[in-house]
């Protein structure tokens, strides 16, 4: 999810929508984890979203330590249909998705 408070406010209705659906019909249906995305965390107000999300949800659901920064460069390999790897091998996302991809075998 991105750092934004409409976003906040989305996962809470989301996590709302996945109870109903796992009491009514799914009681198989979680949310494990969340990934921050699309992020400046140079900015306060990236860090506090960042800091509520820990706060209100850390418990329940696993916060991805990695974050996934906002990059022109990551919408431009989007609207061209590449990999950021291949448009920006070097680049702060494709890091951050190597980063993330460790994270994920680790656990």
């Amino acid at each position: 999810m991105q750092t934004h408070f409409l976003s906040a406010l989305g996962l809470q209705e989301l996590l709302r929508t996945i109870a109903n659906v796992k009491e009514r019909i799914n009681p198989d249906l979680d949310i494990e984890d969340i990934l921050i995305v699309m992020t400046d965390m140079r900015t306060i107000y990236s860090r506090e979203i960042t800091d509520l999300l820990r706060s209100e949800y850390g418990g329940e659901l696993r916060i991805f330590s990695s974050i996934i920064p906002k990059s022109i460069r990551a919408a431009e390999s989007s609207a061209e249909g590449r990999s950021i790897y291949l448009h920006d091998p070097a680049g702060k996302v494709s890091a951050a998705y190597a980063a993330l991809t460790r994270e994920v075998l680790a656990s």
